[in-house]
């Protein structure tokens, strides 16, 4: 197995993968289920990208993470407070987890190898339904049978940076 969620390096350039304006003043706001945690994102992300990796589902309680990335700088923590969860991925890169402290809303993440950057779990912004089109699809591998075809610009099994180097518990696989 794999328990990384490198799915989403693919960079958005200009006008690719995003569909709507691409001026930097573009801001959307979001936060947490009990409305305690909120942020605002200004401009467009870097990377969009949908994860089926066993890690992304038990982070999101859903079968696979939309992950949403912007640059440090253009994310800001508005109200509230995040609790953080840390952890070495089976490939052995640090990730962590932010997340509200009263309803545990998994509100942004950081990976080690992307330096600068903050995610943002696509299903906080606020509606109107703040969506970008899928850069690339990864871990198709360990997608649930139930999941349909999502509309990606690319589909990978894994992802190129996977190279396991630790050992997952069996209950990440799956294993007993």
């Amino acid at each position: 197995m794999h328990f990384f969620v490198l799915f989403f390096l693919i960079e958005i350039k200009e006008n690719q993968l995003v569909t709507k304006s691409d001026k930097k003043s573009e801001s959307h706001e979001g936060g947490c289920l009990c409305g305690k945690v909120r942020y605002k994102t200004i401009g467009q992300p870097k990377i969009v990208g949908a994860c089926h990796c066993r890690y992304c589902q038990l982070r999101s309680g859903s079968a696979f993470g939309v992950l949403v990335y912007f640059k440090e700088a253009f994310l800001s923590l508005e109200k509230g407070e995040v609790a953080k969860y840390r952890f070495r991925s089976e490939s052995n890169f640090q990730w962590e987890n932010h997340f509200c402290r009263d309803c545990g809303t998994t509100v942004f993440f950081r990976l080690e190898v992307f330096k600068g950057l903050v995610g943002v779990a696509g299903g906080t912004f606020d509606p109107p339904a703040f969506w970008y089109d899928i850069g690339a699809e990864v871990f198709t591998r360990d997608k649930a049978d139930f999941v349909g075809c999502i509309k990606a610009k690319a589909h990978f099994s894994t992802f190129h940076y996977y190279n396991p180097k630790n050992t997952e518990s069996p209950r990440l696989k799956g294993e007993k």
